[in-house]
């Protein structure tokens, strides 16, 4: 039996199948990471707005001007939470964030006339709670963003 030679196209053609199929897969992960490195900056840049929009408020709400200091009563402190979970004082609509609530909402006075709001949030990716490794456990893929603001009270 005498071997069938392919012309050098054809040849060509089934290599670069080859490399297709080889560099697909890294490419789609690659562009996966992508995404949700980009969801990920996208939820953090929304939980330091929240973070300012409701240090803000309360900044501006907690100065007593008749004792001369900060007071944060109960209905300035829900008032503060609702803003950072809803964006309205209000508790009306839907969260920022899905899964965002008034416990993630950390407010304090800092020395005599600031005022501080902290959230946090725990970060779930798209792709699951986390990569099957080799050897072991799964590597855990949750993280925990925080965002703090400190805003004298005006």
């Amino acid at each position: 039996m005498q071997a069938i030679k392919l012309p050098a196209v054809r040849r060509q053609r089934g290599l670069a199948m080859v490399e297709f199929a080889i560099t697909v897969p890294l490419l789609l992960l690659l562009l996966l990471a992508f995404g949700e490195l980009g969801r990920l900056l996208f939820q953090y840049n929304e939980l330091v707005q929240a973070s300012r929009d409701s240090s803000r408020y309360l900044s501006a709400q907690a100065w007593n001007r008749t004792l001369g200091r900060i007071d944060l009563n109960a209905g300035l402190l829900a008032q503060t939470r609702n803003l950072a979970v809803y964006g309205s004082p209000s508790a009306s609509g839907e969260p920022r964030l899905q899964g965002l609530d008034g416990e993630a909402v950390e407010i304090a006075p800092v020395g005599a006339n600031h005022v501080r709001v902290t959230l946090r949030y725990a970060y779930q990716p798209v792709i699951g709670n986390g990569l099957p490794a080799l050897v072991g456990e799964a590597i855990p893929l949750q993280l925990t963003l925080q965002a703090s603001t400190v805003m004298r009270a005006l």
